[in-house]
């Protein structure tokens, strides 16, 4: 090689694309009170938009309980560095889902379109693990009751209050009563759902606030504390008096 190609050839500097990135905070939606779940590296806002995030109900709330529910978001806005996401669905862990299905059992799986209160199309995946091997005709009355009864509760839930009904496990509980017409079920779980299509406004925060301090009682451990000064000074000056 010609010792002018070579020069040219060494002065020739890489560009670092990372160096050319801003990170982004992204936060959860107001469903689960705007909390910061993670950030992501952009060269321009518009590139964060579409992108999804996962977390487990545990990283938002603390519940070692719920480890096994992740929650999917979906970014659909950015704000200067915050990005700001929407509630696109949910789904449990692999390794729990196999924890659930032994031998001699039957998991029967369902999928249920519901419409909610406030207009949101809310996809719905229950399965039911019985006990024992069960007949065709039970799993389809099985299926046929819990299609019924979660598209009963679309049209007096918003999608809120289904989402919420779902983590905390109230919506598999609601299918399990339902469902004992026909044979007692051991464990129904709400496997997956997704949000197919939005509704009307943006859905309300599940998550309960913190009490503000002005609502928080005093603890009489202070009270306590007080009266016992009081009372060494009331000894103090009948000793000095004595």
């Amino acid at each position: 090689m010609a010792p002018g190609k070579k020069a040219k050839g060494t002065s020739r500097r890489i560009k670092d694309k990372w160096k050319a990135k801003e990170w982004y905070k992204v936060h959860a939606p107001r469903m689960f009170n705007e909390i910061e779940i993670g950030e992501s590296p952009a060269a321009e806002p518009e590139l964060l938009i579409g992108r999804t995030a996962e977390v487990t109900v545990q990283d938002l709330t603390g519940d070692f309980s719920k480890m096994h529910i992740k929650l999917r978001f979906k970014i659909t806005s950015v704000d200067g560095t915050d990005a700001k996401t929407s509630f696109i669905g949910h789904d449990l862990t692999s390794d729990y889902v196999r924890r659930l299905t032994r031998r001699k059992k039957t998991k029967t799986d369902h999928v249920v379109d519901v419409i909610t209160k406030d207009g949101f199309t809310f996809r719905v995946k229950p399965m039911s693990i019985a006990e024992r091997r069960i007949q065709t005709t039970q799993e389809e009355a099985i299926r046929r009751i819990m299609g019924e009864t979660l598209v009963a509760m679309g049209t007096e839930k918003t999608l809120s209050e289904m989402v919420k009904s779902v983590v905390s496990g109230d919506m598999a509980k609601d299918l399990a009563r339902a469902c004992r017409v026909v044979i007692p079920i051991k464990r129904i779980e709400v496997r997956k759902t997704e949000v197919l299509a939005a509704g009307e406004g943006e859905p309300e925060s599940i998550i309960e606030d913190a009490p503000a301090a002005s609502d928080v009682p005093e603890e009489p451990v202070e009270e306590a504390e007080v009266e016992s000064e009081e009372e060494e000074a009331e000894a103090e000056a009948e000793a000095e008096a004595e």
